[in-house]
C-alpha cells in the first residue's frame, strides 16, 4: 500500500507565497540588500558582480540602518573573497562622494593622501611631517583617518598629530575648513565627520579581514575640487584596479605609490614605485634614492614618545627621521609641480626643514 500523504506539507503552489511572506516581512531595504548579497555570494560559478549603481546601493544600505549586522559582515566577507571589481570600487566610490564630508580649496589645487585606515606598526611614520612641511610651502593638504582601526590597529595620523600638539579629533567640519582655509591643512577624522562609515567599523572587526571598504579608503578623499590625488597600495592587482576604478569616477590627477606599510611614505632603502595616471594616461615613475644620496635607514616604530622626539628634531632638519622626510618633501615638491627636478627638490627640502617652516606651522596649529 502506497504511504499516505502529510497533510502537513506544503504544496508546490504554497512555497513560492511563502518565499514571498518572507521577503515581505523582512522589508524593503532588507530584502533588497539580500538580492545584491546573492550577487557577489553565491560561490565561484554562480556569483556576479555588480554594476556601479548596485555597488553604490549596496553601500549606502550597509552605512545606514535598514540592514541587519549579520547582513553587512556577510556582504564584506564575500566580497572580500570574491575581490571587487573596478566598477564595483567605483559605485562604492559613488557612495563616499555623495555621504561622506566634503572641504573645499577653492583656487587652490590641494595634495589629497589615501593611506590605510588600520595605521602603522613597524615602521616610523613621515606623513603627518611632510604635510606640516608641505603646507607650510603653500601647498594645502588634506587627509582623512579614523581611530585604531582592525585588523592592525597600528598607530593612527590622528595620534601621530595629537603627539605634535595638534589635535584634529572633536572638531566640527566648520572648524576644519577654517583651519584648511587659515593653515591649508586638515584632517578629516572618521567618526566625527563620517559617522555613517565609523558604524562598519565593529562589523570589520568581528570578521577579522580586510573588507574592500579599506581599499575605498585609499582611493576616497573628503576634499571637492582641484587636486592631485595621492593614493597608497601594496599589491599591483590594488594598483591597477584603482586605476581604473578613479578613471570611471573622473579622478583627473592621480599618483600611486607603493610606500611603507601601504602608505605613501617612500622608502628610502630601495626603489620608490609610483604611477602617475593623468587624463587616463599612466606613466610608470621609479625613484632610486641612492642616486640623490639617500641612505638613511627606514626607521622601526617603537612608540609614540620616540616618534615624537625624532619628529620634532625632523621638522629642524636634524634626527634619524630627517633624511627620510627630506626625501619623502623633495619627491612631493617635484610630483606637485613646485620644482622642475628631483635634485632641486632635495635642495629646496633641506633648506624648508632648516628654516623650521614646518616646525613654525606645527606651532601654529598647536597653539
Amino acid at each position: 500500500m502506497p504511504p499516505l500523504p502529510n497533510a502537513s506539507a506544503p504544496t508546490a503552489l504554497e512555497l513560492p507565497d511563502r518565499r514571498l511572506q518572507r521577503l515581505q516581512e523582512l522589508g524593503p531595504e532588507r530584502a533588497r540588500f539580500r538580492e545584491l548579497l546573492g550577487k557577489v555570494g553565491s560561490g565561484e560559478h554562480t556569483s556576479t558582480g555588480l554594476s556601479r549603481q548596485e555597488a553604490r546601493e549596496s553601500l549606502e544600505l550597509m552605512l545606514g540602518h535598514g540592514v541587519a549586522e549579520a547582513q553587512v559582515g556577510a556582504f564584506l566577507i564575500a566580497h572580500r573573497i570574491r575581490r571587487p571589481t573596478p566598477e564595483e570600487l567605483t559605485g562604492m566610490l559613488d557612495a563616499y562622494r555623495a555621504l561622506g564630508p566634503e572641504l573645499v580649496t577653492p583656487g587652490q589645487r590641494a595634495l589629497c593622501f589615501g593611506v590605510p585606515y588600520d595605521g602603522r606598526s613597524r615602521t616610523a611614520p613621515l606623513l603627518p611631517l611632510l604635510a606640516l612641511s608641505l603646507a607650510a610651502e603653500g601647498l594645502p593638504v588634506v587627509l582623512h583617518g579614523g581611530d585604531p582601526m582592525p585588523v592592525k590597529y597600528g598607530v593612527t595620523l590622528a595620534e601621530l598629530f595629537a603627539a605634535l600638539g595638534i589635535e584634529w579629533r572633536g572638531l566640527a567640519l566648520e572648524a576644519l575648513q577654517q583651519r584648511l582655509d587659515r593653515h591649508g591643512l586638515a584632517l578629516a577624522h572618521q567618526p566625527d565627520h563620517f559617522p555613517a562609515a565609523e558604524r562598519l567599523v565593529p562589523i570589520r572587526d568581528a570578521i577579522g579581514k580586510r573588507p574592500p571598504v579599506a581599499s575605498l579608503e585609499l582611493l576616497w578623499t573628503p576634499h571637492r575640487g582641484e587636486r592631485l590625488l595621492v593614493s597608497g597600495f601594496v599589491h599591483p592587482p590594488t594598483e591597477a584596479r584603482a586605476w581604473e576604478a578613479l578613471g570611471a569616477a573622473g579622478e583627473e590627477d592621480l599618483l600611486t605609490v607603493k610606500g611603507l606599510e601601504g602608505s605613501t611614505d617612500l622608502p628610502t632603502t630601495r626603489a620608490c614605485i609610483t604611477a602617475r595616471v593623468v587624463g587616463g594616461a599612466m606613466e610608470r615613475i621609479l625613484l632610486h634614492p641612492r642616486d640623490h644620496g639617500i641612505t638613511a635607514p627606514e626607521q622601526p616604530w617603537t612608540g609614540l614618545e620616540d616618534w615624537r622626539r625624532d619628529a620634532l628634531a625632523a621638522l629642524c632638519g636634524a634626527g634619524p627621521l630627517a633624511e627620510g622626510l627630506a626625501w619623502n618633501l623633495a619627491a612631493y615638491l617635484w610630483f606637485a609641480g613646485r620644482v622642475a627636478s628631483l635634485g632641486e627638490g632635495l635642495e629646496r627640502a633641506r633648506a624648508l626643514l632648516l628654516a623650521r617652516s614646518g616646525e613654525r606651522l606645527r606651532g601654529e596649529l598647536a597653539g
